[in-house]
């Protein structure tokens, strides 16, 4: 079967991808945020991280990047560092009043355009498209740290 490139979920998930980032950014934009930094601001404010290594491991970045955009944090009012009390090499990373004050209000904008982007689209073909992109995004963790990994056969890299 000859398959168009362009019909591939591959694809129709990066166009809807880059759709909904172009969307967020446009409504954080106004709050002070950008939309590559929304996993750094819930994971500091569920208490799910706070170091920067934590950070990058949450939001699955590098961490060269991850101190780039946590450094325009803080020279934005975002975020702020203090030494940690347990290991002296590293800091403890927490919102600044400012961010939290914004969040709600960026959390409200974000989840308003994923409902506008589902409007036609019931209750369940909502739930099984957020249950089929979880699988894949697991399905795609998994490839990549195989490929990822030194030593590994190709055989076992699903070639």
């Amino acid at each position: 079967m000859d398959l168009d490139v362009l019909a591939t979920p591959g694809h129709l998930i990066s166009l809807a991808a880059r759709g909904f980032a172009r969307l967020s950014e446009a409504r954080l934009k106004p709050l002070g945020f950008g939309v590559g930094q929304l996993p750094v601001l819930v994971a500091l404010q569920d208490g799910r991280a706070s170091t920067q290594r934590d950070l990058a491991r949450f939001a699955k970045i590098e961490q060269p990047p991850m101190a780039q955009m946590l450094a325009r944090m803080e020279r934005d009012g975002l975020i702020q560092r203090a030494p940690d009390p347990t290991d002296g090499r590293s800091s403890r990373i927490t919102l600044t009043e400012v961010a939290e004050a914004r969040l709600p209000d960026a959390v409200a904008a974000l989840l308003r355009g994923n409902h506008e982007a589902l409007r036609d689209f019931t209750d369940e073909e909502a739930g099984l498209l957020i249950a089929l992109l979880t699988r894949l995004i697991a399905n795609l963790d998994r490839l990549v740290s195989v490929e990822a990994s030194p030593g590994t056969p190709i055989s076992e890299k699903g070639d």
